[in-house]
């Protein structure tokens, strides 16, 4: 018997163990190559992002639902780990060094905290001009923030998940091929409701998708004595 591909398995089959356990599903969503998806996910309420097609970097932005001043701040999480990358244990937290949501599951390893979102300018730069009318990562950040009366002043750095940002020994970084893989997934659970941003990054100028973009699987579940 063959294993249902990421993309076609029942929710719950593609949630980490840990998540699955006790867990309801509340919304199971395809997010097609190169879109944006947003949503509030409740407090308690656990968001898995399933890497369809591996190495499919995901762009993240999450705000406190009631007060999006309230944003992701990667120095303070950082700061809080002392650790560049996340994996499960790391927790999100906004510039008052709040908990916004903590990794509870990752079967990729590892994920960056350093690259950045794409950008028309910044394909631009280091691409060349052809790539300017490229569609990217903030492209998508503003259509779906939009939707929440978020600007370009709203945005703040992101978390690349799935994405492999190296840092060598005398500090510099790169992108390069990814170290996930079709089905690695990573479960982020919502300490206060938080408005989740994604990017399923369109970028086909470096190896942060293969150059070629894929699906990503968003899964929201909820544990069977709250719902």
């Amino acid at each position: 018997m063959t294993a249902a591909s990421p993309a076609a398995a029942a929710p719950l089959a593609v949630v980490p163990p840990e998540v699955a356990a006790d867990a309801v599903v509340i919304h199971d969503e395809t997010v097609a190559a190169r879109n944006p998806w947003t949503r509030v996910i409740t407090a308690g309420d656990t968001l898995t992002l399933v890497d369809v097609g591996g190495n499919q970097a995901v762009d993240f932005l999450a705000y406190d639902a009631h007060n999006t001043e309230l944003s992701y701040s990667a120095p303070d999480t950082l700061q809080g780990q002392d650790t560049i990358y996340l994996t499960t244990g790391s927790v999100l937290r906004d510039a008052e060094h709040g908990a916004l949501m903590t990794v509870v599951a990752d079967t990729c390893g590892r994920h960056d905290t350093l690259g950045g979102a794409c950008s028309k300018e910044s394909n631009t730069l280091r691409y060349g001009h052809h790539t300017r009318a490229q569609h990217a990562c903030v492209e998508n950040f503003l259509l779906g923030g939009g939707r929440h009366g978020l600007g370009k002043r709203d945005l703040v750095s992101n978390i690349n998940w799935f994405m492999n940002v190296p840092v060598d020994p005398d500090g510099a970084l790169g992108i390069v091929d990814g170290i996930s893989a079709p089905g690695l997934a990573v479960s982020v659970r919502a300490e206060r409701d938080v408005l989740v941003l994604i990017s399923n990054c369109p970028q086909i100028n470096n190896p942060c998708n293969g150059f070629d973009p894929t699906p990503v699987r968003v899964v929201v579940t909820r544990s069977e004595s709250r719902a």
